[in-house]
This record gives structure tokens, C-alpha cells and sequence, in this order.
């Protein structure tokens, strides 16, 4: 297979979950500063294969998650992760609310290829 052909992919089997997470009123920063520690964890869960943090234009103290596990075992193992235990106390001291979780199951997948080649910078 070819790398274009990689970067458009079906990815059935898969398991996909947007996350929604509201913190008290302004403490988004602290809810991101949790966020990107838990995100620099990750390669402790080679299963959780996407984890997108997005922050919501409309809203300071929302923020959407966007994660892809391998399968169904590999989105239990992300919650048995000891990060994921730190992550979940961690954010009962900065959410409002319960996290909206939305199970998604994704079927395709496409990228550019230039996010794999360019540097992104922040």
C-alpha cells in the first residue's frame, strides 16, 4: 500500500469517543494544563492511536476531545491506564460538570499528508 493510500484509510473496527469537558468558570488553562500532561503519557497506551484536544471558540470553558482506540480492549485499557487514573483525578478539581462522552465508531480517515512532513508549529 502506498502512503497516499495510507493517509485515506478505513479504519472500521476502530472505536472513537468526543469527549466534552467543562471546567469552572475560567479554568480552562488548568483543565489543558491536565490535558497536555496526560498527552505526554500516551505512548504508554500504543492502543489510544488519536488524541485530539480542540478548545471550543464559542465557549471558555469547554473543551473537546477527539480519541481513536484500536478496538474496543484498547479504549479498556486506556481506562485502566495508571495516566488515565491520574487524568481522572486531576479533572475532579477542575470540571463543573460530568465529561459528555459520545461513542463514535469511525469508518474512514483521511490526512494530509503534509501534517506528516511540514513541522507544525504552535
Amino acid at each position: 500500500m502506498s502512503d497516499p493510500d495510507r493517509l485515506q484509510s478505513i479504519v472500521t473496527g476502530r472505536m472513537g469517543m468526543l469527549v466534552r469537558l467543562t471546567s469552572a468558570p475560567g479554568g480552562r488553562a488548568a483543565l489543558l494544563d491536565a490535558l497536555h500532561r496526560y498527552a505526554d503519557g500516551l505512548a504508554e497506551e500504543p492502543g489510544t492511536e488519536a488524541y485530539i484536544v480542540h478548545i471550543d471558540p464559542d465557549d471558555a470553558d469547554v473543551v473537546w476531545l477527539y480519541e481513536i482506540f484500536r478496538d474496543s480492549d484498547a479504549q479498556r485499557e486506556h481506562q485502566q491506564a495508571s495516566g488515565f487514573a491520574r487524568l481522572m483525578e486531576e479533572l475532579t478539581e477542575v470540571l463543573a460538570a460530568p465529561p459528555g462522552v459520545l461513542r463514535l465508531d469511525p469508518v474512514r480517515m483521511s490526512l494530509q499528508q503534509t501534517i506528516l512532513t511540514e513541522e507544525l508549529s504552535l
